[in-house]
């Protein structure tokens, strides 16, 4: 259990687990109003420790310049939603000692508790006259998560080409020549008189149209990182002090 003299030293130090879980950094604590020992500590949890659970005093070591609990992580984040107001009443500090398992009949009063007065003074106030003032710092990190997914799909599509070819085809036609001492040979070979046919074929080209798949580019799937500026706004709190009386003001 932490001593009487080891209250003020806990303040603003590092709280594990007995398994040596980081739980968070203790905050408060907290008085018992009709028999005056302390009998809670506040502990920051939650993201950026901005939750605050209590965990009893009566259950914690102080050694090192750190507290340590024989609670998990776990069991003390998931502590009753009591708020670090000042103020524990009654019913909430029988819901508190209950969840940690501890006999309220005998382990604390029928009285509700404050917060020690001199909590949030980490130099204490047997140190000096000096008043340590304190304020939270935000700490923004990223983490990655899923946005959405991309694939690949090849599928067919039919469209029409059109292209220009050149044919050639064949045609008769009727050649005269006069009878010369060249042709007068082959022009007399043959009856003088008769009848006669002659036949010419006639040729013609078609378009001819063949196709075969043939390879045009390669295709895949890849990735980029884009950076971009994201705002985040979160609130914080911090101590100020300020003198009351016949005080003059220095800077």
């Amino acid at each position: 259990m932490i001593g009487q003299e080891q209250v003020q030293q806990s303040i603003g130090s590092d709280m594990y687990s007995a398994d040596g879980d980081k739980i968070g950094r203790v905050g408060q604590i907290y008085l018992n109003d009709t028999t005056s020992p302390p009998e809670w500590l506040t502990v920051n949890t939650g993201f950026f420790g901005t939750n605050e659970s209590f965990v009893p005093i009566s259950e914690a070591d102080f050694s090192e310049d750190r507290v340590t609990v024989p609670f998990s992580k776990d069991k003390v984040k998931d502590a009753p939603n009591v708020a670090a107001d000042g103020h524990i009443s009654i019913e909430e500090e029988r819901a508190l000692y209950e969840y940690y398992g501890l006999d309220y009949g005998t382990g604390g009063s029928e009285t509700h508790a404050n917060v020690t007065t001199t909590g949030q003074d980490t130099s204490g106030p047997n140190t000096d006259e000096a008043m340590t003032r304190s304020e939270e710092r935000v700490d923004v990190g990223t983490k990655a998560e899923e946005a959405g997914r991309a694939r690949l799909r090849k599928y067919v599509v039919t469209e029409e080409v059109t292209q220009t070819v050149p044919v050639r085809k064949e045609k008769a036609v009727l050649e005269r020549e006069p009878i010369t001492e060249e042709n007068v040979d082959r022009a007399t070979d043959g009856p003088t008189i008769s009848e006669e046919e002659h036949e010419v074929v006639l040729t013609e080209e078609r378009p001819v149209v063949q196709k075969e798949a043939a390879p045009v580019e390669r295709v895949r799937l890849g990735k980029e990182q884009q950076t971009e500026d994201q705002q985040v706004t979160e609130q914080v709190r911090k101590e100020q002090i300020e003198a009351e009386g016949d005080v003059d003001g220095r800077l």
